[in-house]
């Protein structure tokens, strides 16, 4: 239940596509992640109690309504070919048995048959079962966000992570421990 890692790889922009390059290119980004060291820092909201979870889940929907509504022209972008040293990155909810959720970043390596597969790119503090670098997918209709990092540390997308940067849980969730 906590936000802690879904900012992690938090970085960088989003540069000219080379259009010519086919969806298999795209498809075989580089196998590290590229993160420049200027990129932003990471800024996690802790959502350790179901209060804050509930009040960042009700926050974020107009950042995640814009995240899907861009995502068919960022995905073009990633299946087009990025330049070198740019990484695409998606956002998600990963789920353990019991219940607890973690919002993570996944480096993407591949987008086909409404499926987004990639890595793990947050660490992971409160759900079991996941880790750093474990690979991961999920359908399309569950992205939470995108954001492109380009070499310059400087980023396209990531609405719901930018958001969340400025963002403070309501002074009740710390009042009511009850929530």
């Amino acid at each position: 239940m906590t936000w802690t890692s879904s900012l992690f790889a938090r970085c960088a922009a989003l540069a000219a596509c080379f259009a010519s390059l086919s969806p298999a290119l795209a498809a075989s980004q580089q196998s590290t992640p590229q993160l420049s060291p200027n990129a932003p820092k990471d800024r996690p909201v802790a959502a350790t109690q179901l209060c804050i979870w509930k009040a960042i889940e009700i926050a974020q929907q107009p950042y995640v309504m814009q995240a899907r509504a861009s995502w068919p022209q960022a995905k073009q972008l990633y299946l087009g070919g990025l330049p070198p040293r740019h990484t695409f990155f998606v956002t998600a909810l990963i789920v353990d048995s019991t219940a607890r959720r973690e919002q993570v970043f996944i480096a993407v390596d591949t987008i086909q048959g409404g499926n987004i597969s990639g890595r793990i790119w947050s660490r992971i503090f409160v759900v079991s079962g996941y880790r750093l670098g474990d690979r991961y997918t999920f359908p399309e209709a569950e992205l939470r966000d995108w954001m492109i990092a380009n070499p310059d540390g400087s980023e396209t997308g990531n609405f719901v992570g930018k958001f969340l940067d400025g963002y403070e849980p309501p002074s009740t969730c710390f009042t009511n421990s009850a929530s």
